[in-house]
């Protein structure tokens, strides 16, 4: 208790400069993104909207105007759980925070109370109810003393239109009226247009500012696999990550509990959470959970929301979200580190068959309306052929390109080939029935099924079991490619019928070609399990993992509040030796330099005398700033692909920048290509002009789409790289 006294006497003598404070309590360089306009914009006593990713910086929203005003903030948060962490980490960082809620007994409540009226907190955590439910005697409390700002997080929970709906929420709206000249911050993660109007609506804001930041999380990767037989692919993908903490959605409670006890009598340390667990078991599982003690978590949307866990490095749905802002915050939920994450989601068609039922909401047409569309778009974001992080983007009403290099539609393209002959026997199929049938009939008549819903006039027509030799999922998933070409039609309403089109009737009669892309094997990309500017010692960042652990277990918190993995990371690469280079690794505030810093200084210290080794801290630079919704394709670069740019700037050949930044060939050339496109590079410095007009030629005659077909007719000493490069070429920017 006495260090943490010292820091709050120390917060009392420091001037209320965001900036200092951003730098002397929390360890930072300087504020990400929009931080610094939110925090200035509170302080000036104006209500704000904040829409910012996981682990875009939230919470520093409202904390560091916290920390300089000077009363209490009352935050308004929707779990115990997430009061707990957010108040565990506010306290190792030395700063006087506390929660109420139903766990505490009255003694603990008592005390709180006390500190609240001698001015001793900063933070108080809540839940809705307390704040403004029937226990208007604290409500009248809150007036007695000195309330500096209110801020609800996950105000997302306001809305009936948003994924997580919480009508206890809906009380806060009597927040501006019983506190007209206090300002009022809302944030979230995941808000679509008509969610944000709603929040404004329901928080009765008049004069306010809306924040939204960039949806981009640029470390997560995202895939979508095929559902059939999944547990196989899980069990070969979890073998790969046993050191690594992981969610697995699952949309009952019974499918966690079957996948919980399959994947432990596999040997998997995995345990089930959903809502019909007992408190105390819950509890004490997400309690272990945050601790590493248990690896993987199998869990309904019950879990999760606002857990601050930082080194959660896979997310995986074996059952299809409801929609995308649910997808995109359980997804949101890994790599909130900064470091390398993946998003898996198992998608078959029969999961959104089975949550239409879900979205009918009983007597209101209008919301029923919304949810089914909203269930569309997730089914179309796993069927998509673009880019799955422009889709997502996109959802948001933000700008993407066109490329990510981190979603398997972008990792795996396919490649298309003559597939005229397959066509042209589903097509068949779908006229021979008169076009009164769906998808699956048709693929059930293709492999001659004997299920007896199949009429017994079809099981005499000559395309009665012609597709034997594909499987069904083969059958679905050229029929999907035919749909996407627009050689085939669906119609309207609850049993979309399979149609012709015009397309497909040149197919049939006119002996048109069609080329259509295999069934593609989604590959997780093999990236570093972390990504480093410069190189890190592998030995000492375990060193210093555990001594992280130590503290977190004689404290009682989770490890990532101490430390994150990204601090330790900069630890490990930077090697500094002294207290002021320590000041200048991001998470070390002065509190947490005072009461930590010598030991993390001796284990880096003994590791550089044991290896030889000098200081790094001169390669340490601030932060740089990922630009916000930037019209210029240049300042829209990935910072990996700028990095690419960079080193061959420098002079770098190709082979070497794939081995220093353990890339593939093929990454490096695609990062290349883009800067080609933008007319930054040029083409001679990589393919020569013969070879440019030999390409050329061929992707006037074969069409530029697929680089395989480029590659089968262009001569052997051309390589794909040159392909991709001279295609840039010729989409170059005017």
């Amino acid at each position: 208790m006495r260090l943490t006294f010292i820091a709050y006497l120390l917060f009392m003598t420091i001037s209320p400069n965001p900036q200092k404070i951003l730098q002397t309590v929390f360890g930072y360089d300087s504020f990400r993104h929009n931080q610094q306009e939110i925090v200035e914009h509170v302080l000036a006593g104006n209500d704000s909207v904040v829409l910012m990713p996981t682990g875009g910086g939230k919470s520093l929203c409202y904390q560091v105007p916290a920390l300089c005003l000077p009363g209490v903030t009352i935050v308004v948060s929707p779990l115990i759980a997430l009061m707990k962490d957010q108040v565990d980490a506010l306290k190792v960082n030395g700063i006087e925070a506390a929660f109420l809620n139903s766990t505490q007994s009255p003694a603990e409540q008592s005390f709180i109370f006390k500190q609240l009226q001698a001015n001793r907190l900063k933070l108080l955590y809540l839940a809705p109810e307390r704040l403004m439910g029937n226990e208007t005697q604290f409500l009248g409390f809150l007036k007695q003393i000195q309330v500096s700002l209110f801020a609800v997080d996950e105000a997302h929970c306001i809305s009936q239109w948003g994924h997580d709906f919480r009508p206890e929420y809906l009380i806060l709206g009597q927040l501006k009226e019983s506190f007209p000249g206090i300002p009022l911050i809302a944030l979230t993660a995941t808000a679509d247009d008509l969610t944000k109007q709603d929040i404004i609506h329901k928080l009765h804001f008049t004069e306010y500012k809306v924040f939204e930041n960039s949806f981009n999380r640029p470390n997560i990767y995202y895939y979508v696999k095929p559902k059939s037989n999944y547990y196989d692919e899980l069990v070969s993908y979890l073998k790969q990550h046993k050191d690594d903490s992981g969610i697995i959605y699952c949309l009952s409670r019974a499918a966690t509990e079957r996948l919980a006890e399959d994947l432990k009598s596999d040997g998997f340390n995995a345990e089930a959470y959903h809502a019909g667990i007992e408190k105390n078991l819950k509890d004490e599982r997400q309690d272990k959970f945050l601790r590493d003690d248990i690896k993987i978590m199998i869990a309904t949307i019950a879990f999760g929301m606002g857990i601050n866990k930082s080194n959660v490095r896979f997310v995986v749905h074996v059952d299809l979200p409801k929609n995308i802002e649910g997808y995109y915050q359980e997804t949101g939920r890994a790599g909130r580190d900064g470091l390398h994450s993946e998003a898996i989601l198992f998608y078959g068609a029969g999961d959104v068959m089975k949550l239409k039922k879900f979205a009918e909401v009983e007597g209101n047409a209008a919301q029923t309306k919304i949810m089914l569309q909203k269930l569309d778009k997730m089914s179309r974001f796993c069927e998509t052929k673009t880019c799955r992080r422009k889709f997502l983007l996109n959802y948001f009403g933000e700008d993407a390109e066109d490329y990510c290099g981190s979603c398997d539609t972008c990792l795996n393209k396919p490649v298309l080939k003559d597939c005229t002959v397959i066509a042209q026997k589903f097509l068949s199929t779908v006229a021979r029935v008169n076009e009164r049938f769906g998808v699956r009939y048709i693929v059930d008549i293709l492999k001659g099924s004997n299920n007896e819903k199949i009429k017994e006039e079809h099981k005499k027509l000559s395309v009665y079991g012609i597709g034997k030799d594909a499987s069904k999922e083969e059958w679905i998933h050229y029929a999907k490619e035919l749909i996407y070409y627009d050689y085939l039609a669906l119609s309207d309403g609850e049993y979309p019928v399979a149609k012709l089109t015009e397309k497909s009737r040149a197919v049939l009669y006119q002996k048109q070609k069609v080329y259509l892309s295999a069934p593609v094997h989604v590959e997780i990309a093999k990236e570093p399990e972390i990504y480093q500017q410069h190189t890190y010692e592998k030995e000492l960042f375990e060193s210093l993992k555990q001594l992280r652990n130590r503290f977190a277990r004689e404290e009682n918190v989770p490890s990532y509040i101490i430390f994150s993995d990204s601090t330790l990371l900069d630890l490990a690469t930077y090697l500094p030796l002294n207290t002021n280079d320590l000041l200048k690794i991001s998470g070390f505030g002065a509190y947490k330099a005072e009461k930590y810093g010598n030991s993390f200084l001796e284990t880096v210290q003994d590791y550089c005398s044991e290896n030889n080794l000098q200081t790094r801290i001169e390669l340490r630079q601030p932060k740089r700033e990922r630009k916000q919704k930037t019209s210029s394709a240049n300042e829209r670069a990935s910072d990996t692909k700028r990095l690419s740019f960079k080193m061959h700037k420098e002079g770098k050949t190709i082979a070497q920048i794939a081995e220093e930044r353990n890339l593939s060939l093929n990454t490096i050339e695609t990062h290349l290509s883009y800067y080609i496109s933008q007319g930054e590079l040029e083409i001679e410095d990589f393919v020569l002009p013969h070879k440019q007009q030999v390409i050329k030629k061929a992707a006037e005659l074969f069409g530029p789409e697929s680089l395989r077909i480029l590659k089968d007719n262009l001569p052997e000493e051309i390589t794909y790289g040159e392909i991709r490069m001279m295609l840039a070429a010729m989409n170059k920017i005017a």
